[in-house]
């Protein structure tokens, strides 16, 4: 799933701040949040979550990621 689809799903849920990180370890940002694909996710998916819980990790589309 992509960044901004992952983050629509938070949103549903009434969670209006997340947070992402490049998967990588480079540092990059995610500016353009339909261009980067979730590859993990903390906490676990089905947990309950409150503002900013959410760390989402990703790499940009068509990159070998770590998973």
């Amino acid at each position: 799933m992509n960044l901004q689809a992952a983050q629509n799903k938070i949103q549903e849920g009434g969670v209006w701040y997340s947070r992402s990180t490049d998967a990588t370890g480079k540092g990059r940002m995610q500016v353009l949040d339909a261009n980067w694909i979730v590859v993990a996710q903390t906490p676990a998916p089905g947990v309950l979550i409150g503002e900013g819980d959410a760390v989402l990790s990703v790499v940009k589309i068509g990159e070998r990621n770590p998973c």
